[in-house]
């Protein structure tokens, strides 16, 4: 049994880089197969159809960003750096955004051309990150307009990506970066301000 997990493992997490890498589309059973190893017939033991890796590849990366949210949570003393963690994420990891895209919008867009009906699963990825958001805006103060914040945040990464893949360069980055560090010290310094006791009399 732990060799059938293991081997079931190793499926879901080549189809994840080359579902990143290549896309859903251009990646079969073969490509999958060929990159763990393995032959077909024992390929087909662990997964009958590529829309079920895919549900795995989403279910994989659900939990990541689920274990990632949690560790920001853990290791940020307030909100905002705690959502600086989110803005350096692409910072982090800017390689692979330069040469694939956001892991999370290049799957969400290829779904999105394809009509596929694993769309609606994989934008829980964003949704967990737009959740994730809007409580950390809503805990520096900002109540109401927290969820449009975060959604504005969460566009403006993705505009970031798409530059970066776009021009490979690690410069756009670096410079929008620095851009939504400003907006945030912007919109949470007010909120801080709010915050503050009143001076003593």
């Amino acid at each position: 049994m732990p060799a059938a997990t293991t081997t079931r493992q190793q499926i879901v997490d080549a189809a994840d880089r080359l579902f990143y890498s290549q896309g859903v589309a251009n990646t079969s059973f073969a490509h999958v197969a060929e990159a763990v190893g393995i032959s077909r017939g024992n390929f087909y033991h662990h997964f009958r159809s590529k829309d079920e890796i895919l549900d795995a590849v989403i279910a994989q990366r659900l939990a990541g960003t689920e274990a990632v949210l949690a560790a920001w949570q853990a290791a940020g003393e307030a909100p905002a750096q705690r959502l600086r963690f989110f803005v350096h994420m692409l910072i982090d990891n800017q390689a692979p955004i330069m040469a694939h895209g956001c892991p999370v919008g290049s799957l969400c867009a290829e779904l999105a051309k394809l009509d596929h009906p694993a769309l609606g699963a994989a934008r829980g990825l964003f949704a967990l990150f737009r959740d994730w958001l809007s409580n950390e805006f809503a805990r520096a103060g900002l109540g109401r307009e927290a969820p449009g914040l975060a959604m504005h945040l969460l566009a403006r990464s993705q505009g970031i990506a798409v530059m970066a893949q776009t021009f490979r360069d690690p410069a756009v980055i670096a410079a929008e970066v620095l851009l939504l560090e400003a907006w945030l010290a912007e919109v949470l310094t007010p909120a801080a301000r709010v915050r503050q006791p009143p001076a003593a009399a």
